[in-house]
């Protein structure tokens, strides 16, 4: 009884939340003008009403009161920083058109404004910490049914089950193939029906939730769950079947009135420390660039940079530089080695690298060691070719031998991202990889696991690298 009644009443648990926000939104305020010890006149009186009234409005237009089950905290964290810089903007237009600014306390204002969001996100914290522990125990907890017994199916009843915090109870699986994909052992939860019985099931238990986890191609199914069971008192949920197509980065977005299934993976957030973190390597390391480009300079004559084409992201081409490591006219030098070492011509063809290549320089071969000669990359990431982080840069014929060909499907996944100066293979085995294939499997790895946490990460395991010169040639 305990559990229904908060789960009946919790359209009206949202509403108090609401009014509490806006309250403490408006007591900090108050709180923060006797801290500072500005006197109160009636400007501010007016400030805390028109702002109870914006963070009413706002705080409800963002949804801020939606059910958060399941959601990472950031998520909700975002929308508070976007329905409270509402109001804060709403608040300095109305002190630009009314000229009323200088009546307030500038240093209030700044420090209500900017630390408003954090308080209204601890209030937020403490309460999903309330549910949680109510929720462990067996309290509020919200039941629902999966309609797909197949490999979809089973992936949103392990994230359910992931996230027990969340309150939410598989009760079971409706599914119309039972017998080729439904594993009774492996999976404890029953199987309630087919597809056809969801909708009576619905109007005889009480179900809050429906996650419909179909293939794409079954479209009829998809499409009479959503006609017949909208209004039998339960949420339905399509989760499509993005999976399939091997890129677990893609996301729904709009054109339109269109929805589309994006597969590019966001990186806005990589951009812009790419952009950082390089311009400050280039401006520390400018003067140490020089020396390097005079010592190649006098070591061998011919250019300080080598380009060479490398594959970027959407499989186009673009001349990736490295400091010149290798003597002049070292293309053909190397078909006249290979033409004559059998054992050189192989060792080239398994991983386009020879461990003792008489081709490269003193000064090369210490620029190798020490992975300085790919430092001019940093004017690749800067010109938008490269990421500090990614995968390997490739050749084309590696991307189609390796990459796409025989049955491989790693193409699609390399060219959906930059590739990185440094990355998991510079790190973890570099050149000492025999085998290709091993290589292809952690630039896969990369692109479905990259973060700015694994980036970071990744930097640190480099500059350990270039002191150990471990695998480097």
């Amino acid at each position: 009884m305990l559990n229904w009644n908060l789960r009946e009443q919790s359209s009206l648990i949202y509403k108090i939340l609401h009014l509490i926000d806006c309250t403490v939104a408006t007591l900090y305020l108050g709180l923060l003008v006797r801290l500072y010890g500005v006197p109160w006149t009636h400007y501010y009186t007016n400030l805390e009403i028109l702002t109870f009234v914006l963070c009413f409005i706002s705080f409800g237009s963002f949804q801020l009161y939606r059910s958060w089950r399941g959601w990472k905290y950031y998520r909700e964290f975002l929308v508070i920083l976007k329905a409270w810089g509402t109001v804060i903007g709403v608040l300095l237009f109305y002190f630009f058109i009314f000229k009323i600014s200088w009546t307030y306390s500038r240093a209030v204002f700044l420090f209500w404004g900017l630390t408003t969001p954090l308080l209204l996100f601890s209030c937020h914290l403490a309460v999903r910490r309330m549910l949680r522990h109510y929720r462990s125990q067996g309290r509020n907890i919200r039941h629902a049914v999966i309609a797909g017994a197949g490999d979809l199916g089973h992936r949103i009843l392990r994230q359910i089950e992931e996230i027990p915090w969340a309150g939410i109870e598989v009760v079971g699986f409706f599914d119309d193939k039972v017998g080729e994909h439904y594993d009774r052992d492996r999976v404890r939860k029953p199987l309630l029906g087919r597809i056809d019985d969801i909708d009576q099931y619905l109007r005889e238990n009480d179900i809050d939730y429906v996650y419909i986890a179909l293939p794409m191609r079954a479209e009829k199914k998809i499409f009479r769950i959503l006609q017949e069971c909208r209004d039998l008192g339960a949420q339905i949920f399509l989760v499509p079947d993005i999976y399939i197509f091997g890129l677990h980065h893609a996301e729904i977005q709009s054109l339109g009135d269109t929805l589309v299934l994006n597969f590019n993976p966001d990186t806005r957030w990589k951009r812009t420390f790419d952009v950082i973190f390089s311009s400050l390597v280039i401006l520390f390391g400018f003067p140490f660039f020089l020396v390097i480009a005079l010592l190649i300079k006098l070591d061998s004559p011919g250019p300080v940079f080598y380009r060479h084409r490398r594959i970027m992201a959407t499989g186009r081409e673009f001349e990736c530089l490295k400091f010149r490591t290798m003597v002049v006219d070292a293309d053909r030098k190397l078909e006249e080695i290979l033409a004559s070492d059998p054992a050189l011509r192989q060792e080239w063809q398994q991983h386009f690298k020879l461990k003792n290549d008489p081709r490269i320089t003193r000064i090369g071969r210490f620029l190798r060691r020490t992975s300085l000669d790919e430092f001019p990359q940093f004017i690749n990431v800067l010109k938008g070719e490269m990421s500090v982080v990614g995968a390997r840069p490739i050749v084309g014929r590696e991307l189609e031998e390796y990459y796409k060909g025989n049955g491989h499907q790693s193409a699609g996944r390399y060219c959906s991202m930059k590739p990185g100066i440094t990355g998991p293979w510079q790190v973890m085995k570099r050149s000492d990889i025999d085998d290709y294939q091993e290589r292809v499997e952690l630039d896969d790895w990369y692109v479905l696991n990259f973060s700015l946490r694994n980036d970071i990460k990744i930097i640190l395991k480099t500059i350990r690298c270039m002191f150990s010169g471990k695998g480097a040639y």
